[in-house]
């Protein structure tokens, strides 16, 4: 079974899904998207709309981080995704609080050198927002790229990384 919450959080409503086995998305949503998934709260063959315990502590922890008490996440996350996904993903977790990695540094370390481009999409597919941070991963030259949430957020992220750091 799947569940999913919504929460308000300091950087906007909140959408926590978990699958039974660790967290399977974190991601910002608009109020259209939070009214369209309380409507489905009847629909069992998709995603039940409830609190669970997991999803509650991914919340806490989020929350702890995005007010500078927390650097590193411990609930189990479960995203979905290619192999090659999952490559980039695994790397991505292993970047320290308040550092940063190019793409070509990201591609070296999954031994594919050449993958820029595709770390970006791998990035860009990210269904776990901050707990899964992509917002640590900048271009070559130091310049902020693309981010889902915003390069709005992606420099509130760094930081607050680097001021708690």
């Amino acid at each position: 079974m799947n569940y999913a919450f919504i929460y308000d959080t300091r950087i906007g409503k909140v959408k926590i899904a978990e699958d039974g086995l660790g967290i399977t998305e974190i991601d910002l949503i608009s109020s259209d998207e939070e009214e369209e998934a309380n409507t489905k709260k009847a629909d069992l063959a998709s995603v039940v709309i409830m609190e669970t315990d997991l999803i509650r502590k991914a919340y806490e922890e989020l929350s702890e981080y995005l007010n500078g008490k927390r650097k590193k996440f411990t609930v189990p996350l479960n995203p979905k995704g290619t192999e090659f996904q999952q490559k980039v993903w695994k790397v991505l977790q292993t970047i320290p609080f308040g550092e940063t990695k190019s793409y070509g540094q990201v591609a070296m370390e999954i031994d594919n050198p050449k993958a820029c481009r595709a770390v970006g999409m791998a990035n860009h597919r990210n269904p776990i927002l901050i707990m899964i941070p992509c917002h640590r991963v900048i271009g070559a030259d130091g310049s902020l790229t693309g981010y889902g949430g915003g390069l709005s957020l992606k420099e509130f992220l760094l930081d607050l990384e680097q001021e708690k750091g």
